[in-house]
């Protein structure tokens, strides 16, 4: 309890960044639909975000050094609240992508000052509990973010106003918090190769996650809509997939940490390409069935990044873990922002099956990859324990520092 009320100010913060952020990508997709957008447009959006998501993981360390983490804290929570306040004053699908680029810079800033102020506090002790609690907060604000939105009338200013109002509760928390701001720490290093050089197959690995995540999150409600889900129908359908990523973790880990884990790195490919299969023959049914195929894919694809990064961790020394960590972020940014972009070219072109077709692809050759490096790859000596690891700054390695075995 002492361990809850210490964090307090950071998990409300941590919620309601969720609420507002979270929001806005499913809101984007079906207001740009309201409005006449094209699906090419929405999915450009949603390659801008993690464009500025990219841009704040560099950024953020740097500008905490230089003015302390509650000033940056307030100054990417700005960003973002700017970003959502101007979408109903220029309505053109090229301002709004330069908005959301706002709003991914705003998500990667303020989370990677969270998960500083937290590693600066946590002990080896408490680190399991309160990245337990952390990871808790962050996956019901993503979850209610989701449910929000059947509530919220598409391309309205009073949607994006009550947003734009949750970003604006979560500075309040941090910075009227009595707790003491620490001192920023070095900034790491980015280095791709580093990913590359310590597992090419987890590099390899959360590529494809990138690919598939950013694909459903972004362009999935183009998806729902051409499945003919109405906009409530689509908030419970985005929530099924997170609840299903969610429920996904304990049984993945417990095997990825028994078994080889480039065996279950392939296995949990094959299981997402029948997700893919689950999710073009759901649309076929009712929306029970297009709802279960899709915690059914959640369950199946949210497991890919954290695998990924457990196998490269066996493979690295205890000195390389939060660059590490860093270099597969970088990894993971490159296959988000350019995933939807292609994935709503190809609904444009060929229908919403395509999409999934596309992210089959990538797990195709992940699956080859994955048997390639089992004959020419070394086998780790030993496993780190599995860890969900969220995907939310440069920063996140050292609060999910592993043991070294």
């Amino acid at each position: 309890m002492t361990l809850l009320i210490s964090f307090a100010a950071l998990f409300v913060s941590v919620f309601f960044l969720q609420l507002g952020l979270g929001g806005v990508v499913p809101l984007d997709a079906l207001s740009g639909t309201v409005l006449g957008f094209t699906a090419e447009q929405i999915g450009t959006m949603g390659s801008a975000h993690f464009l500025g998501f990219f841009v704040g993981c560099w950024w953020a360390p740097r500008l905490m050094g230089e003015v302390g983490h509650a000033r940056a804290f307030a100054a990417f929570t700005a960003a973002g609240t700017t970003g959502i306040l101007a979408h109903m004053m220029w309505l053109d699908p090229w301002a709004w992508a330069g908005m959301r680029m706002l709003s991914g810079l705003a998500v990667a800033g303020c989370y990677t000052i969270i998960e500083a102020w937290l590693q600066s506090k946590v002990t080896n002790e408490t680190r399991g509990r309160a990245m337990g609690v952390y990871r808790m907060v962050d996956v019901s604000g993503n979850l209610g973010a989701q449910v929000l939105i059947a509530f919220l009338p598409p391309a309205a200013y009073v949607s994006y106003n009550l947003l734009a109002l949750f970003m604006c509760f979560a500075i309040f928390p941090l910075l009227l918090t009595r707790a003491e701001a620490p001192s920023a720490g070095p900034a790491p290093r980015l280095r791709p190769k580093l990913a590359w050089s310590k597992s090419p197959l987890g590099a390899v690995g959360v590529v494809v996650s990138g690919i598939t995540g950013a694909a459903f999150r972004m362009v999935g409600p183009l998806y729902g809509i051409a499945v003919g889900l109405e906009a409530d129908r689509i908030a419970l359908f985005l929530s099924a997939y997170v609840v299903g990523g969610a429920l996904a973790q304990f049984p993945v880990g417990w095997i990825a940490d028994k078994y080889d884990r480039r065996l279950v790195l392939i296995g949990i490919s094959v299981a997402s390409i029948l997700g893919c299969v689950a999710m073009i023959a759901g649309a076929q049914g009712n929306v029970v069935t297009i709802f279960l195929a899709a915690a059914f894919f959640g369950f199946t694809t949210f497991p890919i990044y954290s695998i990924s990064t457990a196998h490269a961790h066996d493979f690295a020394e205890q000195h390389e873990r939060v660059e590490l960590s860093a270099a597969q972020m970088f990894l993971y940014a490159v296959g988000a922002i350019a995933s939807p972009v292609i994935a709503s070219a190809l609904i444009s072109g060929f229908g919403p099956a395509s999409m999934f077709i596309f992210i089959a692809l990538a797990h195709v050759l992940l699956i080859v990859f994955g048997l390639y490096r089992m004959q020419v790859g070394r086998t780790p000596p030993a496993h780190t324990p599995y860890v969900y690891t969220p995907r939310t700054s440069f920063l996140i390695g050292r609060l999910l520092r592993r043991r070294d075995d």
